[in-house]
């Protein structure tokens, strides 16, 4: 079999199985350890949707409850098969100057069963749904970027106030309490620098900008942040004296001092953007900026309030504040690759332990993608995407052979219980 040089089957089998067994410790049972296997292996299939049925017909199971009970019932803790994930990826990944990304995304429900689900804006759809919200934590190094942690949002009125709701979707009690997205957010990064993880930076949109207590967070712990906030945001200038808005400090910034800078590559090359900076305090051990974003095309501003503990040139912060964008990219990926919002469970139990088995599929897929690219130095050649990785890992390393009749057998299930759910939902109905 003539592959290229990057393509390293028997090495990407390796980290698979080294990904499994970093998280195999956490379940006591075996029958849960080789279901959680088969589930992550069915997550990085092309199995079109990433559903406990689909999974446990790839792996050949007669039904899908092992996979089910994986998701609802079986004992194992997915904050500790986190921990793990976040791990084995600094491990392979971590690098000093790397910048933590916070952001939320939306999984659109119907229903109003769902954990978490109201009617609320969801960037996903870009507008108000019913939906839920995640809140999740990158890590974004020069070289690559990988999901680490993940927080569930739940609303204050709707879901934290109606202890018959929390109880019915199966929340801890006494455990978690209303936290809003920033809250969240500081917790990710509490528990990030406090497990180790390698970052100098961290950067997120204006819903974060805007929290003093993540600021005030950040710079009693010397790590410098970039951070988007509203067009109305008051800076102080003159020594402090003055407070003006961040849009009125951009109308007074001379042609001359715009810059025109990259904060990153995009899909149609990079993303080119003029920048302008203004000191707000130079202190002794403590540096801050307004940095000013402008459209070449549009003239569309963006803002963002920095600080650092050290002085850093204009092109680093435009780096940290391009890197936001890694994580809308981790979004798409985890939607489009190992089915991040596939899931068919309700609870709170469900949900954690299928984001988190989403975010070990995710993790391998950014270590392979990262080791070809530290291999192949073919200049003929773009460096092995996501989706190309995992279209060759599956037919290399997870191709599976079913035989007909056990195909025939699940479509046999599927219909059944899909006749069975269309009487109850008819009967449902009429009682009405």
């Amino acid at each position: 079999m003539a592959v290229g040089h990057s393509v390293d089957p028997a090495g990407w089998r390796v980290i698979l199985d080294e990904a499994k067994a970093r998280v195999a410790g956490r379940f006591v049972r075996a029958e849960p350890r080789q279901t959680a296997g088969q589930f992550v292996e069915g997550l990085l299939s092309d199995v079109e949707r990433k559903t406990c049925w689909s999974l446990a017909e790839r792996a050949g199971h007669a039904d899908p409850q092992a996979m089910q009970r994986l998701l609802r019932t079986a004992v194992w803790d997915a904050d500790a098969v986190r921990d793990d994930v976040r791990d084995w990826l600094v491990e392979h990944l971590g690098h000093p100057d790397a910048v933590l990304v916070v952001d939320e995304t939306g999984f659109l429900k119907k229903g109003v069963c769902s954990v978490g689900v109201q009617r609320q804006y969801a960037g996903t759809a870009g507008r108000v749904e019913n939906s839920q919200v995640g809140v999740f934590l990158a890590y974004v190094t020069p070289a690559t970027r990988a999901m680490i942690d993940r927080r569930l949002y739940l609303p204050e009125t709707t879901w934290c106030d109606r202890p018959d709701r929390l109880a019915a979707a199966g929340v801890p009690e006494g455990e978690v309490w209303f936290a809003t997205k920033p809250t969240l957010a500081r917790q990710m990064i509490t528990a990030a620098l406090d497990a180790g993880v390698p970052a100098g930076w961290v950067t997120g949109d204006e819903v974060y900008g805007a929290d003093p207590g993540l600021r005030a967070d950040l710079e009693h712990r010397a790590i410098g942040y970039v951070l988007a906030v509203g067009c109305d945001r008051r800076v102080a200038v003159n020594d402090g004296r003055t407070l003006v808005r961040v849009d009125d400090l951009a109308e007074r910034i001379p042609t001359s001092q715009w810059q025109l800078h990259s904060c990153g590559p995009g899909a149609k090359g990079p993303r080119d953007y003029l920048w302008a900076w203004i000191t707000t305090a130079t202190n002794q051990g403590e540096h801050r900026w307004l940095l000013i974003r402008r459209n070449r095309t549009t003239g569309e501003l963006a803002f963002y309030l920095c600080w650092t503990p050290h002085p850093v040139p204009l092109h680093t912060l435009v780096r940290v504040a391009g890197s936001r964008w890694s994580i809308e990219e981790l979004f798409q990926t985890g939607k489009g690759q190992v089915g991040l919002d596939h899931y068919q469970v309700r609870g709170w139990t469900g949900w954690h332990r299928h984001i988190t088995l989403t975010m070990l599929a995710l993790a391998v897929l950014t270590i392979l993608a990262a080791t070809a690219q530290q291999s192949d130095a073919n200049p003929e050649l773009i460096a092995l995407t996501v989706p190309e990785i995992r279209r060759l890992l599956n037919v290399f390393v997870l191709a599976v052979s079913l035989p007909p009749a056990h195909t025939l057998r699940w479509s046999i299930w599927r219909r059944t219980s899909q006749a069975r759910a269309r009487r109850s939902h008819y009967q449902h109905r009429q009682a009405k």
